[in-house]
């Protein structure tokens, strides 16, 4: 179930619909899938990718994605703490992030036009689409555990263009697992 935190004002949001009609206003996009078939934790990517085909094809073919694979980062991941700093830095990216969450838990930070910033955790179930240029970061905190479809048009688009801006900082502490 996604949460949505204004920042600044330190308000926190449940509804979905809320945060769906929030989101949107900037161009974000949120939604709820389900997979078809029961996933046991040790489900391949193959598989996993089977259980969401009935929205993942849709979603692809409608708007031009090319490639869906599967990330799973955990707390055994070797390099994990250089792979968490690496997204909790501002940036964008030159194509949409597109994530769904098949398992676990992750925090989007949005910089918005008007300089608000907006964290959305999203859990097992959320499906995220932030838009290109759009300015960004991401966490795996608390819980160091995100099993995710990834979705591309272009694997190159995916590699973030760092702000510089220092925002993040403001947000997230960087604590070691």
């Amino acid at each position: 179930m996604a949460i949505l935190l204004l920042a600044k004002e330190n308000i926190t949001i449940t509804d979905f619909k809320s945060i769906q009609n929030l989101l949107s206003n900037h161009g974000i996009m949120i939604a709820k899938w389900e997979a078809s078939q029961p996933l046991s934790n040790d489900a391949t990517q193959e598989k996993i990718l089977e259980a969401y085909a009935h929205e993942l094809n849709p979603f692809m073919l409608k708007n031009g994605y090319a490639v869906a694979d599967v990330i799973n980062v955990h707390p055994k991941t070797e390099n994990l703490i250089a792979i968490r700093e690496k997204f909790m830095k501002e940036h964008t990216h030159s194509e949409d992030e597109i994530r769904f969450f098949v398992d676990g838990m992750g925090k989007f930070w949005f910089h918005l036009d008007n300089d608000d910033i907006l964290c959305v955790t999203c859990e097992r179930g959320d499906f995220m689409s932030v838009p290109k240029n759009f300015r960004h970061w991401f966490d795996l905190a608390p819980g160091y555990f995100v099993k995710a479809i990834r979705i591309f048009s272009n694997m190159e688009g995916w590699v973030p263009n760092y702000t510089g801006s220092g925002i993040d900082t403001n947000y997230n502490p960087i604590e070691h697992v």
